[in-house]
């Protein structure tokens, strides 16, 4: 690592002195890392993070926090904080920056976030919509099936399959191995219609992809697209402007082509709709994990929300969480090309 990075992950405390003048930090009982040796390397060579410093940078952002966002309602745990600094490869600034942004997301689209609970979306579990497969590629990374077909409209809204994305979300990333390995996402867009796809407009994408992007501690490393109709062509035209480039290069079409698909994720780890070996592709597991975690969520969501503090005004939102108003002369252009690509 060069010099010049090093001075970044420094704490402005410590700035004047060299890491060979200092002794690390004994990390206190409160935090026990649980990466094997092959992953702290990983995290070493990818994101940065070296494990005799690990709880001075902790301490740096929760220092950070403290004198720059007082009154901002967050845990500080050493194990919460550790997410936002690796989904930033330990620059503190931007992991700061990563931290306001998941609490102004939060707050931004309370029915999306408010009273989000595993009980609250059984609806969208039962249907099948999502889950997580047993089995994790090569990379280890997690693999999240998306299969928007599964959604009935008149069933209930499209933002709470949102609620059961982000729900998910928050469960994976709670282990340290997906905070340094990431997620890919597998999306299943067989039979969707073009009656389906407009409840998917520009509006609900950039809310989607600003908190994806900017507003949650996560790495998606890939985003893998089969059984696509004609109509994703519109789909794609809505979510592409707010894509940025490292994240839309992650995005692969495979349309019917499974060898394709067996490319990147082999066909040991997915189920037999997917061409693959790993048996039927099984939901009720997922949905009992997150149903088993019913009380964590209850803390973490579903207390009375603190008075917003003024400094978490909208100017600290990711681009993506923009106001209705904003997205009506671009949702009627884009049903236009939902109807041309149909």
């Amino acid at each position: 690592m060069s010099k010049e990075s090093d001075s970044l992950r420094t704490s402005p405390s410590v700035a004047s002195l060299s890491e060979n003048e200092l002794s690390p930090p004994p990390e206190p009982p409160g935090y026990v890392c649980s990466l094997t040796e092959e992953l702290v390397t990983k995290a070493r060579e990818e994101l940065q993070e070296k494990p005799e410093w690990r709880l001075r940078d902790v301490q740096a952002l929760r220092d950070m926090v403290r004198k720059e966002y007082p009154n901002l309602s967050t845990s500080l745990d050493d194990a919460f904080l550790l997410r936002f600094l690796r989904a930033r490869k330990f620059d503190y600034d931007r992991a700061l920056q990563l931290l306001v942004n998941y609490h102004s997301c939060r707050r931004s689209w309370p029915e999306v976030f408010n009273n989000l609970k595993p009980s609250a979306l059984k609806d969208v579990l039962a249907s099948g919509f999502l889950t997580v497969l047993p089995h994790t590629d090569p990379r280890g990374c997690h693999v999240l099936c998306l299969r928007p077909d599964r959604w009935i409209p008149s069933n209930y809204p499209i933002t709470e399959n949102i609620r059961a994305i982000y729900l998910t979300l928050e469960k994976l990333i709670q282990s340290e191995e997906t905070q340094v390995n990431g997620i890919v996402i597998l999306a299943d867009y067989k039979g969707v219609s073009l009656s389906k796809a407009s409840h998917f407009g520009p509006f609900i994408a950039k809310k989607v992809i600003g908190i994806l992007q900017d507003g949650f501690p996560i790495r998606i490393k890939a985003v893998h697209v089969v059984n696509e109709p004609r109509i994703f062509k519109g789909i794609f035209a809505i979510i592409k402007p707010f894509l940025k480039e490292k994240i839309a290069n992650r995005f692969f079409l495979h349309g019917s082509d499974l060898n394709s698909l067996h490319t990147n994720l082999p066909s040991s780890i997915l189920p037999k709709e997917y061409g693959g070996t790993a048996g039927e592709l099984d939901t009720a597991t997922w949905n009992a994990v997150l149903l088993a975690s019913e009380d964590d969520f209850i803390k973490e969501f579903c207390q009375a929300a603190p008075t917003c503090d003024s400094t978490l005004g909208l100017a600290l939102l990711p681009e993506g969480l923009a106001s209705d108003a904003q997205c009506d002369d671009s949702m009627r252009a884009v049903k236009s090309q939902l109807y041309s690509c149909y």
